[in-house]
């Protein structure tokens, strides 16, 4: 939540040490093998051999990260605070997750698991 400061502007609330932000998100994708930053539809992403596996949404506030549609259901009722999905999404294999809701020991394997539903580049056919 803003809190307000002298000149009348809203300030926006710190996080709590520790929090998981979209900085951290970012850091911790950036540390996986051979992903890079990008965006996707304007919005901060990141892809993983050029294949998209995480992004933003637009309030930077969810994380949307590729899953398995059972692995996306399972998360959702284990957890519906955290991991939801739209009318838009719920076609696709993708799961989102409420950052403010996410712990930090979790990031990395949710990222990673984001990444193992990367679809697998299909090789050229070498000629005979």
């Amino acid at each position: 939540m803003a809190r307000r400061v002298d000149s009348g502007r809203r300030e926006a609330k710190k996080p709590a040490p520790g929090a998981v932000t979209f900085e951290s998100v970012r850091r911790t994708a950036l540390s996986l093998p051979a992903v890079e930053a990008g965006t996707a539809w304007s919005y901060p992403a990141f892809r993983h051999n050029g294949s998209l596996f995480l992004c933003f949404r637009k309030d930077l506030n969810s994380i949307v990260v590729r899953a398995s549609f059972e692995e996306r259901d399972q998360m959702i009722e284990a957890d519906p605070e955290t991991y939801y999905t739209t009318d838009h999404h719920r076609p696709y294999p993708w799961v989102l997750a409420r950052i403010s809701r996410l712990r930090p020991e979790i990031v990395p394997d949710l990222l990673r698991m984001g990444l193992r539903h990367v679809p697998q580049k299909k090789r050229p056919a070498t000629p005979r």
